[in-house]
């Protein structure tokens, strides 16, 4: 992915290549020794001097290469660096305590190796009749503990999700364990394993996907064939003469949008410096754009599945596991990918390919009109840009769609799928409403899937206010002067002015919106401020309790829009280092708001913070992979063009009013057959899929 723009440097927000982690590397090594590599990653250059060198590169000072370094060392110490590659040197060097790092995929799969050989662990499986040859058929699902506080955050740990699998291509989520290891990750240890009161028995009845498996149940049934659908028709997507986009290193243009596509360990997709060419200027709208956490909180009470609420970003990483996508599979038409770089522990750059795919899409209609007076017509079909990605958190996938519109309009979408995470259940067994028995002797419990959007906007320049909109019926009762036939309603408008008052929530009964503002940028007709309007209806609230745990380690989920005053460092709502946080002090967006609350926010460089989602019951249908359940928001310019700003897209089909007057000899339009059936023509038949042929004279455009 790290690419250049020049033959020699790269841009200051293109990723690390493999050379550079490596660089990176060595340098810390030359100066602490031998340490365990947990994180080296751009520490993006600070914005007053990038937005001054985007302005003005080839007179402004290049912002310097720095690397952000997480390291442990042997007895489990964490150090936070910076590394300076030009002057090839460590700046910063800080020993934190109490604190754990992200995890990491070699802790993942050691998680395993360690559980699988641990006497205590045996015992277990061997009272739910698993015999110790078998050991080679458990698997384990590393989950961070979240925060125990039994063992607090001084020793690096993970529970152990348990299943097993009868054959090596089963689900193993329908063979699911009734107990919970915790391993020092360090020492590689089981240093305790939690045991339910109740014990529940290992089920014994496969639920399973793989084409083997497809085929027995269609045997089953009596069917011929491999079991799979055959009224499938191919689709082909082809476009023949190439993309419509052009790549320069990671900048894309496409139809008006110039954007800079990054990617790091954590947020995994990274768009920087958004903007649209308006008729020749180029505007700008964000300076960066990125999920910058989730939380799955899960909503059993019953001990321990209360440590169940992953920080999928904060504590595994979008980037650290994000799949390698494959043509035809994850993506369809003519892709562009870029790859992904990361450090293994040694500090060797190691390469995910294909991480993000770029393609366009088609977007069905982006506008139509039909006039029944003349039956003249024009239909304009839309077309969006995609950069995806897709990663994979132990059972869940989460994919992730950023549409760029031809209109302007700025469209995240994200589909769960994968595989419910489950525990055994008796069959006759009150799940007490916080689960669903959704395979026999299987219980998916509630869980909820929050994600927080983090925009940094620069709408028109780096002066933004955020305003809440809400539609509201006029104040004024039915036959007064103001509204006297009762029927008036307006967009009621809250501006933010600080971080107090801009922690809201959706409200469905007025369909509130939130506006991203320019003031002092008023268009020409309306008079109103140049607008990005955040559309955004799935937003639940976090169903967790106040002074639960997860309510004090997920602050950022308290409300669905936090707005704070930029700053560099406050990236990660959730803070920088979660596993193992107990929520005491609070980190992270509660902080940054504390430490805020008498900045203005108005008319100001800000940050606005999202926090949407849904809130998963699931149901047999889910297992045992899910279907994908896909949400998405929408950022929508508002009297930010001048006017409709597709009119010179050319249209799939047009027949203007000339057009009709010209093939006037040609009868039979849905206004000739309309008028016909008005004065009672018996003969007249109106099919109004002859309009979707074109006529003579008309013009068709592909």
């Amino acid at each position: 992915m790290a690419s250049t723009t020049t033959a020699t440097l790269p841009h200051p927000f293109d990723p690390l290549c493999p050379l550079q982690i490596e660089k990176a590397a060595s340098i810390v090594r030359k100066a602490h020794g031998q340490l365990a590599y947990n994180a080296i990653s751009l520490l993006e250059p600070r914005k007053k001097e990038m937005q001054a060198w985007l302005e003005s590169p080839d007179t402004a000072p290049r912002p310097p290469r720095l690397v952000e370094v997480v390291c442990v060392g042997k007895c489990g110490s964490v150090f936070d660096g910076i590394v300076d590659l030009g002057k090839e040197e460590v700046t910063v060097w800080n020993k934190l305590e109490g604190v754990q790092p992200i995890l990491t995929l070699e802790d993942l799969v050691n998680t395993e190796i360690y559980v699988r050989k641990d006497p205590k662990v045996i015992e277990q499986c061997g009272i739910l009749g698993i015999p110790k040859e078998d050991m080679h058929k458990v698997y384990v699902d590393p989950w961070t503990i979240g925060y125990d506080e039994r063992f607090g955050n001084n020793i690096r740990l993970q529970q152990a999700l348990m299943y097993y699998r009868q054959d090596v291509d089963d689900c193993q989520y329908a063979f699911p364990l009734d107990f919970i290891p915790i391993v020092n990750t360090l020492t590689g240890e089981v240093i305790h394993i939690d045991i339910p009161e109740v014990r529940r028995p290992l089920n014994k009845i496969p639920s399973n996907y793989f084409p083997k498996h497809i085929a027995e149940d269609a045997k089953a049934k009596g069917k011929e064939g491999d079991g799979y659908r055959t009224d499938l028709k191919p689709i082909n997507i082809t476009q023949p003469d190439g993309v419509s986009f052009k790549m320069d290193g990671n900048y894309i243009e496409w139809q008006n949008w110039r954007m800079h596509i990054g990617f790091n360990y954590k947020e995994g997709i990274v768009l920087h410096d958004i903007s649209l060419n308006d008729d020749g200027t180029r505007r700008s709208l964000f300076y960066r754009m990125s999920l910058s956490e989730m939380n799955v909180p899960y909503g059993n009470p019953e001990r321990p599945h209360q440590r169940k609420h992953a920080f999928d970003l904060g504590e595994y990483g979008g980037g650290y596991m994000t799949n390698s996508l494959a043509l035809g599979c994850d993506c369809k038409g003519a892709i562009h990918y870029l790859d992904a770089h990361f450090p293994n522990k040694a500090g060797a750059g190691t390469v995910i390919k294909n991480a993000i795919c770029i393609h366009e899409e088609d977007s069905g209609l982006a506008f139509k009109h039909s006039d029944f007076r003349d039956n003249s017509l024009i239909v304009t079909r839309a077309r969006k840009l995609v950069i995806s990605q897709i990663f994979t958190a132990a059972n869940y996938e989460y994919c992730i769609y950023w549409y760029f519109h031809i209109d302007g309009t700025i469209q995240l979408e994200i589909k769960l799928s994968g595989i419910l995470n489950t525990f055994p259940m008796h069959p006759d067994e009150d799940t007490k409403g916080w689960g669903t028995q959704v395979h026999p002797g299987v219980n998916a419990h509630n869980h909820q899937h929050l994600f927080c959007l983090r925009m940094d906007p620069q709408l028109d320049g780096p002066k933004n206010t955020i305003v809440q909109v809400d539609s509201a019926p006029s104040p004024h009762p039915v036959g007064s002067p103001e509204n006297p036939y009762g029927n008036g309603f307006y967009a009621k408008r809250q501006r933010y002015t600080n971080v107090q008052e801009a922690m809201s929530d959706y409200e469905s009964s007025t369909t509130r919106t939130w506006d991203i503002t320019n003031e002092a940028k008023l268009h020409p007709y309306s008079k109103k401020p140049a607008s990005y309007k955040l559309v955004s209806r799935e937003c639940p609230k976090l169903l967790a309790q106040p002074g639960s745990l997860v309510w004090k380690r997920a602050g950022f989920t308290h409300h669905n829009i936090h707005v704070t005053p930029y700053a560099d460092d406050q990236l990660y709502p959730a803070g920088k280092h979660v596993p193992q946080t107990s929520g005491e002090p609070s980190l992270g967006l509660p902080q940054w708001i504390d430490e805020a609350k008498d900045t203005p926010i108005d008319n100001a460089d800000v940050v606005l913070w999202h926090t949407f989602g849904l809130t998963h019951f699931p149901a047999p249908e889910d297992f045992p992979v899910m279907p994908v359940e896909p949400f998405s928001l929408l950022l929508r310019p508002r009297n930010f063009w001048l006017r409709n700003p597709v009119l010179d897209v050319r249209p799939s089909f047009v027949k203007s009013p000339s057009d009709v007057l010209k093939g006037a000899s040609t009868p039979g339009g849905l206004a000739d057959k309309m008028s016909a059936l008005a004065f009672g023509a018996e003969s007249t038949r109106v099919d109004l899929d002859d309009e979707k042929k074109p006529a003579p004279g008309s013009c068709c455009l592909n």
